[in-house]
């Protein structure tokens, strides 16, 4: 059975089960056990039947395992996406309740992911440390791309019939799968925004929307992420948001160039883009990591409203290890 206590006599097999190590489980522990109760204390509904709380927290049944368990538990299941009935194998415990814990820990464990661009201006925090800075475009406060993760294909929807109208066979149903169908992947996609500074770390991240009907460069008008961005900042980003410049004529976009029909790329522009590729491959990092919790990697078996969460809480714990080790640095600006 997988428990804190049997997990410190293996420390060397933390990163593998739950995606960090030891040290860094514990720090994320003494916050989750700070936040926990204090989300609890502000859920006026009960949990099975969402009806109003008429008694306080913490009264009922008391769980089976302790809060650390609980949330080793939560890590576990986020890095290897197995199904409740093996994590319930893995921790003695009924599938029901393996969702029921679930279900608990995420939804605190995404109060505790915190991002920069979505706060007010007045209250972010600009990168400009030594460490951290574009030696070559040292104004890049945000590197932009997209995240696809395939799903279980949709199933189509039946029309209901009008009141007094008996339901007829040959009605066509919904097509609820075109808008999830994205032909580029082949497949039926979720994608996200996501917006990183240029040391991985993840500063933004729209929520899920289907990944057939949502184009890249859609997707970044709806977030409005570029009006965040000061007057002396600038973002990069690859070849799927050619056009963004005539939205944003006034703030420093850097784009690789894009091939045209009977317009080939000259020697200039090939060696440019190169260069670019050198600066922008950071937000490919930080989907890498993301992609080691399998729950973002694997076809998304839950239901698609709750994919967001998802990214928000592994997002958050990606973050966590970037602080402390980021996956790029740069030299100083001359």
């Amino acid at each position: 059975m997988i428990t804190y206590a049997n997990l410190q006599k293996h420390p060397s097999a933390a990163p593998s089960l739950i995606g960090m190590t030891l040290s860094a489980f514990d720090s994320l522990y003494a916050e989750f056990e700070v936040a926990h109760p204090l989300r609890l204390e502000h859920i006026p509904l009960t949990r099975r039947h969402k009806q109003p709380r008429q008694r306080a927290r913490g009264a009922g049944r008391r769980y089976r395992y302790a809060l650390r368990d609980r949330l080793l538990m939560t890590l576990f299941w986020l890095r290897v996406y197995s199904t409740y009935e093996a994590i319930g194998f893995f921790f003695a415990m009924n599938k029901t309740n393996v969702e029921d814990n679930l279900k608990d820990c995420l939804a605190t464990l995404e109060t505790l992911a915190d991002f920069a661009f979505e706060r007010p201006g007045k209250d972010r925090r600009k990168l400009r440390t030594v460490q951290a800075v574009m030696d070559a475009f040292p104004d890049v406060a945000l590197v932009i791309d997209a995240k696809e993760q395939r799903i279980q294909r949709p199933k189509s929807q039946k029309p209901t019939p009008e009141e007094g109208q008996a339901p007829c066979e040959t009605a066509q149903a919904t097509d609820t799968q075109k808008p999830y169908y994205s032909g580029k992947q082949k497949a039926h996609t979720l994608k996200n925004q996501i917006a990183v500074r240029p040391d991985g770390y993840i500063e933004a991240l729209s929520p899920s929307v289907p990944g057939g009907e949502n184009h890249d460069i859609t997707l970044l008008r709806a977030s409005r992420l570029l009006d965040k961005l000061a007057p002396e900042e600038a973002a990069m980003m690859d070849k799927g948001y050619d056009g963004i410049h005539n939205d944003y004529p006034d703030t420093r976009i850097y784009q690789p160039y894009k091939a045209r029909r009977n317009h080939p790329l000259t020697h200039e522009q090939k060696v440019y883009n190169r260069f670019l590729s050198k600066y922008r491959i950071v937000v490919e990092h930080t989907n890498a990591q993301l992609n080691k919790f399998q729950v973002l990697a694997q076809v998304f078996r839950h239901q698609r409203d709750g994919h967001t969460q998802m990214v928000r809480v592994v997002a958050g714990l990606v973050n966590r290890q970037i602080a402390a080790r980021p996956l790029k640095t740069y030299q100083a600006a001359a």
